[in-house]
């Protein structure tokens, strides 16, 4: 419900965007197919994101995504012909060590998959958050960074909203207290509306590394933000692993 709460919210800030822009609303069958791919992708990646976050802390959540440039990195490398080279690869590696340190609390021999299954679905959403971001770049290349985003929202809409219907959600909503509705505002207008608009026209300029490479500042605004808002304990290895993880992915987008 979250999810589609925040999609309203940014599709009526992409409206008035449009409008004011003067941007047609039409799009053509092939360009819609492609975003239909896109919306696929990105409601599983949300889905598979915030059922992780049940099972993991958001300090965790915020350092595992962080290997989302590697991903896409990667998968630059196999679509557009991004190249990865020695440092890249040495990159990789570094990252996914402290990754593995991370999630198997110091051990990385010793990691329980069941136990670690809200660790497991948030890496899986790095990945499909790289699938993602490969995707968005194709469309972009030649069609309208906000335009798509709209109907990128309109189509993950469609696809969600029949799972959300019920009286327990309705409830819930009318129910929400006056800090519930500014963390939907700011999710919606902010994190959805601005930031995805944003990244479209990012990965339209600048290659997929180049602009990855921004989001391993994520992780420690994750980290720091859930140790003042949400008081989750830090713990040194914690850190360690993060360090680790971050010094991994910067080296894959260094150049």
């Amino acid at each position: 419900m979250i999810i589609v709460m925040r999609l309203s919210l940014a599709i009526s800030l992409l409206v008035i965007v449009l409008i004011i822009k003067k941007i047609s609303f039409s799009v053509d069958i092939d360009n819609l197919k492609k975003i239909l791919l896109l919306a696929a992708v990105a409601v599983f990646h949300l889905w598979i994101q915030i059922t992780g976050l049940k099972f993991t802390s958001a300090s965790n959540t915020g350092w595992i995504i962080g290997t989302a440039p590697i991903f896409m990195a990667i998968l630059g490398y196999f679509y557009f012909k991004e190249k990865i080279s020695f440092k890249k690869l040495l990159g990789i590696i570094i990252a996914f060590s402290g990754l593995l340190i991370l999630v198997g609390k110091g051990n990385p021999f010793n990691i329980d998959l069941i136990n670690n299954i809200g660790d497991w679905l948030v890496l899986l959403s790095a990945f499909t958050w790289g699938v993602y971001s490969i995707i968005n770049k194709k469309i972009t290349l030649n069609f309208s960074s906000v335009k798509t985003i709209f109907y990128l929202f309109l189509i993950m809409i469609i696809i969600i909203l029949p799972f959300n219907i019920n009286q327990n959600n309705f409830y819930s909503l009318i129910n929400l207290s006056a800090l519930g509705w500014i963390n939907i505002l700011f999710l919606g207008l902010l994190c959805s509306g601005v930031s995805y608009v944003i990244w479209a026209y990012l990965l339209r300029e600048m290659s997929s590394a180049k602009v990855g490479a921004y989001l391993y500042i994520e992780p420690f605004i994750t980290f720091i933000g859930a140790w003042i808002l949400l008081k989750e304990e830090i713990t040194f290895l914690m850190l360690l692993s993060g360090i680790i993880i971050t010094f991994g992915v910067y080296l894959v987008n260094k150049e």
